[in-house]
């Protein structure tokens, strides 16, 4: 009888020592499957941050190559969607926005990517297909975080293809809600220029800027001075460039005499255009 308890003793430690073996194995496989599909996108992250988007674009391509079905892939293609209309290819980005929204739509990213679908059209001029997408964004969700952002597009957009009217409806509408967002004080600017959307017309550049608060500590300086300053919102392959001017003329002379002016100041100056 002891020997037999002894046995059973045996045979159940044995198997206990199976299931253990069993149970750590999976435990292991599943941490191990959870490693591969949890993807390394940091690298990627910092390339594109510090604007080194052909890096990134290499660094994000390898990683969807080896990919397969991660949880988080929605959000490597938003990140390379974003890198590609960084580097200029408004193409293969509209293409990319276009898969998130298509094939992932129960993304997180689903309003950063009809965001970026927008923008990538606006980039190809194409402004009809952009305030579509600007459009179904505020319909579809009224109270988006990226309101103010939708206002500012929808008045560029309109402006750009010569609807005024609309332009400074969507612009007033950001000034009322949003008066103090930073697109608020840009899309100022652009409005001033679209009184001269069917001329032309001559005006001194003192200051080309990447950052919005930089052109705006330049115009704010100029305008306490006296001078008629405004900022210009444009795109140079992917990136947007803030331009500060001054005065608008309709003769080259004027703009050229108030060039003399601010270039014995100290301001680095050219007329445009």
């Amino acid at each position: 009888m002891r020997r037999f308890k002894e046995g059973n003793f045996r045979k159940n430690e044995h198997r206990l020592g199976k299931v253990k073996v069993l149970f750590f194995t999976s435990s292991f496989l599943l941490f191990t499957f959870s490693l591969a599909f949890a993807l390394n996108l940091e690298k990627l992250k910092i390339d594109l941050l510090n604007g080194d988007y052909k890096t990134a674009l290499k660094e994000g391509e390898k990683i969807l190559a080896a990919a397969g079905h991660a949880p988080d892939i929605d959000q490597l293609y938003y990140l390379l969607g974003i890198c590609y209309l960084k580097d200029g290819n408004y193409l293969r980005s509209s293409d990319i926005f276009e898969i998130i929204l298509k094939e992932f739509k129960k993304s997180p990213m689903k309003e950063e990517a009809a965001l970026g679908l927008g923008d990538a059209y606006f980039f190809q001029n194409n402004f009809q297909k952009a305030d579509a997408c600007y459009q179904e964004m505020l319909s579809g969700k009224p109270q988006t975080k990226y309101k103010a952002m939708l206002y500012s597009r929808l008045s560029q957009t309109a402006y750009k293809r010569g609807d005024v009217e609309k332009g400074k409806l969507f612009s007033d509408k950001l000034k009322q809600e949003f008066p103090l967002n930073l697109e608020s004080s840009a899309q100022s600017d652009i409005c001033a220029l679209a009184d001269f959307s069917n001329g032309s017309f001559y005006t001194v550049q003192v200051g080309c800027f990447s950052s919005l608060t930089n052109a705006n500590n330049l115009r704010n300086k100029l305008s306490k001075s006296g001078y008629d300053a405004f900022s210009e919102v444009s795109s140079v392959k992917g990136k947007q460039l803030y331009r500060v001017r001054v005065g608008k003329f309709s003769k080259r002379d004027d703009a050229a005499a108030l060039e003399n002016k601010l270039s014995q100041e100290g301001y680095p100056t050219k007329i445009s255009p």
